[in-house]
């Protein structure tokens, strides 16, 4: 296959990236070669807002035919939770033609070694950054995120976390040499003289199997890991959340093909409704490695049954916030009340239980009983919300019906202190748009246990009230035990009590956010520096991104000779 991309000329363009992506995974700091705003598009190829938005009308109603092998039909379905019928079609793959296609590529591969598969890699995302407005919209009518949402999430923030991944593959494969001098002294006889070569090998397909609501912040991530250790990727996207993957894979074998590579080192797996396809994937013996994020029952399914093959899994957990005391009241009220709006609260980050001692807390302002912390809590999402065009830009659309059907359920489950209510998008008239509800419960009740020990994803939280801080400390760490976290937060300015939550955390193994009042919240996680889940909890087997999420999709071999 004759390149068009030479190695060294990859080489030559994604350096520059790649080494100050090493420098971030190792000190941590702010860094990110994706713009964040969206009128830093539109120059040097990169698509400008009004460019982005006609590729993606123009993607409405047609055939995304990816050329890949063993196409037996053309599936699609997509409705946009704004109510657009999106009417893209895909390619349908017979598995026992596509899965051998997919393997036959892997040895040249596997032989281009860890340096030209990251600048690959990074080309790779270099296109789909400069189809960031298209992408974005792609997103935001799949996943039902607004619009900036969309941008960020979908955009810059999923790119950051491919390259990330890339960055963290390369750094473990490149940790032992390709060749080796070994000699061992043996006294008065002749040393022992050795060449050792060693190759990362791949272990054969990854699946990624996407979600609803971060089509590609979620699935990024996998999929490079997997692509930069020499395996080939399949995507099984999630049936209403097809059209960013499938772009994905389109880029991804347009820059294979013209690298020299088999454009089948990537492909998609779509499907026909109802047909779910997931499980007979993740059971086929060419499936060595599964990304999945999804339900906790799923992920249990795949953890237990798909022994073939290494799975990491981003499941559901119960998220929780202690509230102590703090010395800056309206901030932490201000902070909470937008993390708990942003998306609807669709996001396995967002704040489900927030625990408040029954007497109170003190702050800034003088203490505040278990009840005007709550009605003040209230107050401050009503006040965010309140104007319904900044409510839409950071509520976006509920995502299915299954969330409406949890948010409309949980008014029965206790005291309504928020009531949820709707909101119209005049843009988007088929939009459903629901602000927050916070419910009060008691946490020594065993029928509001019931309620506050289960997930229940989308826009609601339980203000529990508890007998202290020690109860609320020993509550988080039942819960994170039981049911897992993504996120922990808490507010104290007592440092025993922040002792004591930040121990529960070590020892339960999850992320924790203290004090948080101004700009950063509890729910978002910024790549090369913030770990997103800590794969040492029920909600997780793996986090995004460390070595161990690397490491185990290749195996290094060895081959010895005699000096």
């Amino acid at each position: 296959m004759t390149a068009a991309l030479s190695a060294h000329e990859l080489i030559a363009r994604h350096r520059s990236t790649l080494d100050p992506a090493l420098e971030a995974i190792r000190t941590r700091a702010y860094w990110s070669p994706h713009p964040e705003h969206p009128k830093a598009y539109g120059e040097n190829g990169s698509l400008d807002a009004a460019a982005g938005k006609a590729a993606f009308d123009a993607l409405l109603g047609s055939r995304l035919d990816l050329g890949q092998p063993g196409t037996d039909d053309w599936v699609g379905g997509e409705t946009s939770p704004y109510g657009v019928d999106l009417g893209v079609t895909y390619p349908h793959a017979d598995l026992d033609v596509l899965l051998p296609a997919m393997k036959a590529g892997q040895r040249a591969w596997r032989d281009a070694g860890a340096e030209q598969r990251a600048v690959v890699c990074l080309e790779i995302l270099k296109r789909i950054s400069d189809r960031t407005h298209e992408f974005a919209h792609a997103v935001m009518h799949t996943s039902g995120q607004a619009f900036m949402m969309a941008f960020q999430a979908g955009g810059p923030h999923a790119q950051d976390r491919g390259l990330e991944a890339v960055a963290y593959a390369y750094v473990e494969q490149v940790r032992t040499p390709d060749n080796a001098e070994w000699t061992k002294p043996q006294g008065k006889r002749d040393p022992l003289a050795m060449t050792k070569q060693f190759t990362p090998v791949p272990r054969g397909i990854g699946l990624v199997i996407g979600c609803n609501t971060f089509p590609t912040w979620n699935g990024y991530p996998g999929l490079f890991a997997s692509l930069a250790t020499g395996n080939a990727v399949l995507v099984k996207p999630h049936p209403r959340a097809v059209l960013p993957l499938a772009l994905t894979v389109q880029v991804a074998r347009e820059v294979l093909t013209e690298a020299g590579f088999d454009p089948n080192l990537v492909a998609l797996a779509a499907e026909r409704p109802g047909e779910g396809i997931a499980k007979t994937l993740a059971l086929r013996p060419e499936i060595r490695i599964i990304d999945y994020t999804g339900s906790t029952e799923f992920g249990d399914w795949l953890e237990a049954n798909a022994r073939q093959a290494q799975v990491y899994t981003e499941k559901a957990g119960v998220n929780t916030v202690v509230l102590h005391s703090t010395s800056d009241y309206k901030g932490m009220l201000s902070n909470l009340a937008f993390s708990l709006s942003l998306y609807s609260g669709q996001m396995c980050t967002t704040p489900q239980n927030l625990l408040v001692p029954r007497e109170g807390i003190s702050t800034d302002q003088g203490p505040k009983s278990y009840d005007e912390v709550v009605a003040d809590l209230a107050r401050s999402v009503d006040g965010l919300l309140g104007d319904d065009a900044r409510a839409n830009a950071l509520l976006g659309a509920i995502v299915n019906p299954d969330v409406k059907a949890r948010l409309e359920a949980a008014s029965g489950l206790g005291e309504v202190a928020l009531a949820s209510r709707e909101i119209t998008n005049p843009d988007f008239p088929g939009a459903v748009v629901r602000t927050p509800v916070i419910v009060k419960l008691d946490g020594a009740k065993p029928d509001a246990e019931a309620a506050y020990m289960s997930e229940c994803f989308g826009p609601v939280s339980f203000a529990v009230a508890v007998d202290s801080a020690a109860d609320a400390t020993e509550l988080l760490r039942r819960t994170v035990r039981e049911k897992g976290a993504m996120t922990v937060g808490a507010y104290t300015t007592d440092p025993e009590v922040e002792q004591a939550v930040q121990e529960v955390c070590l020892e339960e193994a999850a992320q924790l956010s203290l004090n948080l009042t101004g700009g950063v919240y509890v729910n978002q996680t910024a790549a090369f520096s913030d770990f997103h889940g800590s794969g040492g909890n029920p909600a997780a087997s793996a986090a995004l991104c460390d070595g161990a999420f690397v490491a185990n999709r290749f195996r290094v071999v060895e081959v010895r000779r005699d000096a």
